[in-house]
């Protein structure tokens, strides 16, 4: 029994997703006994990117932005790369579906590129957070504190840099997963 035996784990994304950004955390948090659903706009397979240019493996969507609701889970996982986050972050359905995890205090954990999506969703103002170096200047116009860290934790608001911080993003969604919903989180 790990220590999210009893936790469902959303995560956010759409093809072009940065492979590891996805793969690792979904395993760690499998490895730590929750149950992870791959949430998207439609039904079937995403498809990976490994890098900027190299496409990787397909993963099954468990079930569409239009099938679930945030009240499902007990956290959200918003994995980076280029094309996902852009696409997440154009779809209102998506942008509602995070809103409502912050609304509900619970934990939120975005890496790379990931924080884009807090950014449109308007909860980025106010938090500590980082983020790969491409979008700092966004994450500070939208209010955000940035720090260049490989982790940074703010009330269940868990952000990571790069593909190289993995570890520690995932001892920390571990922990803040566990932990459970959050007062100082919000929207």
């Amino acid at each position: 029994m790990g220590q999210l035996s009893n936790r469902t784990i959303a995560v956010l994304a759409e093809s072009g997703f940065e492979e590891s950004e996805l793969t690792s955390p979904v395993q760690r948090l499998k490895e730590e006994g929750a149950t992870v659903h791959i949430i998207s706009s439609k039904p079937g397979k995403i498809q990976a990117m490994k890098g900027d240019h190299e496409w990787g493996q397909y993963v099954d969507v468990d079930k569409t932005l239009m099938e679930a609701t945030a009240d499902e889970y007990n956290g959200l996982l918003i994995p980076g790369g280029v094309l996902s986050p852009d696409s997440v972050r154009k779809n209102e359905d998506a942008l509602a579906f995070v809103k409502a995890f912050f609304e509900a205090g619970k934990p939120v954990a975005a890496i790379c590129h990931g924080p884009q999506v807090l950014i449109s969703a308007e909860v980025a103002e106010g938090r500590t957070m980082t983020s790969t170096r491409t979008i700092k200047i966004d994450l500070i116009n939208a209010g955000a504190k940035w720090v260049d860290e490989e982790v940074v934790v703010d009330q269940g608001l868990v952000t990571s840099r790069s593909p190289a911080d993995l570890p520690a993003f995932n001892d920390k969604i571990t922990e803040e997963f566990a932990e459970g919903v959050h007062e100082g989180q919000h929207a």
